[in-house]
């Protein structure tokens, strides 16, 4: 049992303490069915809640998939039909949970995050809950589509040993989908990291630095979704529930290291990023340093020229310049000598 479970009585689900938390707009509902075993396989779609059961035969191992949890009557619904604890519906309604794992005795309730790209390095995220008992699987989805097409299709043709397990094996199958989700958008962020280092090296602009930073905080994003689902996994791993058996937590230590390597890849990924930054503002740092030589070698060629200037324009009645005949010449040609040996002696140094 949980702690929660400790801590509040059991009650019946109460509808005005049931409230969907998420801002997506509101989409019909969809229930899908799937009763299977290693002979049998039936698969109803938009099934009515209230004739939902958990399976009539043991063999018989029930997989319902719930597409949208902003109907509180159909939670409901389905905790009542399977037993759900009034908090763990809460829990299912509230789509900001962190990835988690409750262990209540004849079932296990996990939430984790659903990643999927989003172009130009970003990603999608919603909530999926797992509700894991003796012969069903309950999963809930915020949004119609997943990455559980390959888990019916194998369902459906009887392909693998799928269809010859128990319901533990198919809340493995759902939970090893989702991470290898993840895959694709860590695919997604490495394109878009080599993309914004070739920029960084060739001509960084602000534009540069703007996709640097929602670069980082997607990462950051992601990193929240990777991390506590190592820690589910990981009990998962050491559970010592009778539902989940022997042969699937070797399964179930595939997964975590594939979350493993997960968390690696973004920690790599953000380590890039950093130093990707350190590079463009250094970049700009030396660029603006250039820009700031020429001007000072400009600013210091000018300063005698300046000079030269502010000495013959004086209008000393007894200044011998003044009536030379090549006077102004001679001005300017003192002028041209010091900026030319100046440029001379830049050039001599290295300067530019």
């Amino acid at each position: 049992m949980s702690r929660r479970d400790d801590e509040v009585t059991e009650q019946d689900p109460d509808p005005d303490r049931l409230t969907h938390t998420a801002t997506t707009r509101a989409r019909p509902v969809t229930v899908t069915v799937i009763d299977y075993n290693g002979s049998r396989f039936d698969e109803r779609t938009s099934a009515r809640p209230g004739e939902i059961r958990t399976p009539a035969h043991p063999p018989t191992i029930a997989w319902v998939n719930v597409d949208g949890v902003h109907d509180v009557g159909t939670i409901l619904t389905i905790g009542e039909a399977f037993g759900i604890h009034p908090l763990t519906l809460e829990d299912i309604a509230n789509t900001h949970q962190r990835p988690k794992i409750e262990d209540h005795g004849d079932y296990l309730y996990v939430a984790v995050r659903m990643l999927s790209p989003y172009g130009d390095g970003g990603f999608q995220s919603e909530q999926v809950s797992l509700v894991l008992g003796k012969s069903y699987v309950v999963s809930f989805q915020e949004e119609p589509g997943d990455v559980f097409e390959r888990i019916r299709e194998r369902l459906r043709t009887g392909a693998g040993r799928i269809r010859g397990e128990g319901a533990d094996y198919l809340f493995y199958a759902l939970l090893d989908a989702i991470v290898d989700g993840y895959f694709a958008v860590i695919e997604e962020f490495g394109e878009r990291i080599e993309t914004i280092e070739e920029e960084v090296v060739a001509d960084p602009d602000r534009g540069t630095l703007q996709a640097i930073y929602a670069l980082k905080r997607s990462l950051i994003a992601l990193r929240r979704s990777v991390w506590p689902l190592r820690d589910v996994v990981s009990e998962l791993e050491r559970s010592e529930s009778p539902l989940i058996h022997a042969p699937t937590l070797v399964y179930l230590r595939d997964v975590y290291d594939h979350t493993i390597e997960v968390a690696e890849t973004v920690e790599t990924y953000r380590d890039m990023m950093s130093g990707t930054l350190d590079v463009y503002l250094s970049s700009q740092s030396s660029r603006m340093n250039e820009i700031m030589k020429v001007l000072t070698i400009i600013a210091t060629i000018f300063i005698p020229l300046t000079f030269i200037a502010g000495v013959y324009g004086m209008n000393f009645a007894q200044m011998p310049e003044l009536r030379h005949p090549w006077g102004y010449p001679a001005a300017l040609a003192s002028m041209a000598a010091v900026a030319g040996t100046m440029l001379l002696y830049f050039r001599k140094k290295g300067w530019i």
